[in-house]
């Protein structure tokens, strides 16, 4: 390791690190749900659909899902500190174009260019913190610190983005990153050391763009299937194009010597249960929460503020949980627990199925607490077991997979389950059915997820003392394996 990633100081400066890194990944995860507590204000004030709705929202998942894995190795191979501060430039920057956008053309070219700096800053801002702890111990502790102080910014979304729209309209949601990034720019300047691995891989550019391509069509045809009709030219030509892209990604990958996502780790049995497991649960998780607030605010007549305090069982659920869940793994190993996680996350979403507009929040409350515990209790596992399944030194390009799975299950969910609310509404049932429809499907997948993990995980789960070596920050594994991974961008 080149040097330590701060200026010279010792302990003060670990300090300001963790403190500016922790901010750095707050407003990248306080962007993931405050935007969805707004989505009410944006389609009343900006005329826009829910085609449109489902676009502002996946414009920013779809980038950082492809571009998580480059964000690290760029950081690695030129700079971390010059990575995350140019991440943190980036995101303010488009952060305040979306804020002034006047029109929802102006807000998508906002949110892809906030995804490109989401997807430099979050793994530049880790791996800062990663070299300034060489010590196994420190390193986990710190980046336990960091993902608990950081993951605040997924309880504090839905009240604030409520709040925010409520007083000053959705622009507002924007603004707030202003400041913050204004300040770790002056700061990260002043205070960060630069730091950078000699021996970093290439960056894959055909493999990077290739796999945006593929989702981007992807993700097209399912959104605006329901409005332009399944059949339509447009349609069955992005279906077409996917495929095409997809598959031409696969044979590229296959024949390079650094590929973006290394084909051979998917010849491990446990690497590709648990990677197709945080598919499901990006899915059913981010496709969810998208309908969360406008159930409130459109079948119950909630205000804004309101819908943005009583999401808040799903989030706070999470957050209190999640320190908890790589424990449980390495106690009862990770088939148990993510199987019992992904079946709570699925009764939930199905129980939400049957909530309507005169259902008392005291009886609606209970249903997204679940939902937030079952899915709390199977992130951090799946990331650990995707690590346990590769050699030590793959560990960060594991979890860096691991991330970029569950976010391209978020693009998808949010297509899909928008697909089907707009399908029910184009057969003549109301809003409300159409949600419900979208939270029993939800919760559908995620109960067969839980089944076939259970299964395929059965004869794969590594043995409790080898889970516990991770727990304990054994030096012969990654930084941040221990079964707790980190809250990511999207």
């Amino acid at each position: 390791m080149a040097a330590l990633p701060v200026a010279a100081g010792g302990r003060s400066n670990r300090t300001a690190l963790l403190a500016m890194t922790c901010a750095g990944q707050f407003m990248v995860l306080l962007d993931n749900t405050i935007v969805g507590a707004a989505l009410p204000d944006m389609q009343e004030r900006l005329h826009t659909e829910l085609t449109g709705l489902q676009w502002i929202v996946d414009a920013y998942v779809l980038l950082v899902a492809m571009l998580l894995l480059s964000g690290g190795v760029f950081a690695d191979r030129f700079g971390r500190k010059r990575v995350f501060l140019s991440g943190v430039a980036v995101f303010t920057l488009a952060s305040l174009m979306c804020a002034m956008a006047p029109s929802v053309g102006w807000l998508l070219a906002g949110r892809v260019l906030q995804g490109v700096g989401a997807a430099a800053l979050s793994p530049a801002s880790l791996a800062l913190l990663v070299a300034a702890h060489p010590a196994p111990q420190e390193r986990v502790k710190a980046i336990g610190l960091w993902a608990g102080f950081s993951g605040i910014g997924l309880a504090a979304g839905p009240p604030a983005g409520g709040l925010l729209a409520d007083a000053f309209g959705w622009p507002a949601i924007f603004l707030i990153n202003v400041p913050i990034g204004v300040l770790l720019l002056a700061a990260g300047l002043r205070l960060l050391g630069e730091s950078r691995n000699p021996n970093a891989p290439a960056i894959d550019i055909p493999g990077t763009v290739l796999s945006v391509l593929g989702v981007g069509a992807l993700t097209y045809a399912l959104i605006e299937g329901g409005a332009r009709g399944w059949t339509s030219p447009p349609i069955l030509g992005g279906f077409a194009a996917a495929l095409v892209v997809l598959v031409v990604f696969g044979v590229v990958e296959g024949r390079r010597a650094n590929p973006v996502l290394p084909p051979r780790l998917f010849r491990r049995r446990l690497f590709t249960v648990s990677n197709t497991a945080m598919v499901v649960v990006g899915f059913a998780l981010m496709g969810s929460t998208f309908f969360f607030s406008q159930f409130f605010v459109y079948v119950q007549g909630s205000s804004l503020v309101r819908a943005g305090l009583q999401t808040l069982p799903a989030t706070l659920a999470m957050v209190v949980v999640s320190p908890f869940a790589g424990r449980l793994a390495a106690r009862y190993g990770f088939r148990v627990v993510v199987t019992a996680g992904l079946t709570l996350a699925g009764l939930g979403l199905l129980a939400l199925g049957f909530v309507h507009a005169n259902t008392g929040y005291g009886n609606v409350w209970w249903r997204l607490a679940i939902v937030g515990i079952g899915f709390a209790l199977t992130m951090s596992p799946l990331t650990g077991a995707a690590i346990q399944a590769v050699d030590p030194q793959e560990g960060g390009l594991a979890a860096g997979i691991s991330s970029t799975t569950r976010q391209i299950g978020a693009v998808l969910g949010v297509a899909v389950l928008g697909a089907v609310v707009r399908t029910r509404q184009s057969d003549g049932a109301s809003f409300e059915a159409g949600l419900n429809s979208a939270f029993l499907v939800a919760g559908v997948v995620t109960l067969i997820g839980a089944v076939l993990t259970g299964l395929w995980l059965t004869a794969t789960t590594p043995t409790e003392a080898a889970v516990r070596r991770h727990q304990a920050g054994d030096p012969r594994v990654p930084a941040g394996a221990g079964g707790v991974e980190p809250p990511a961008a999207g």
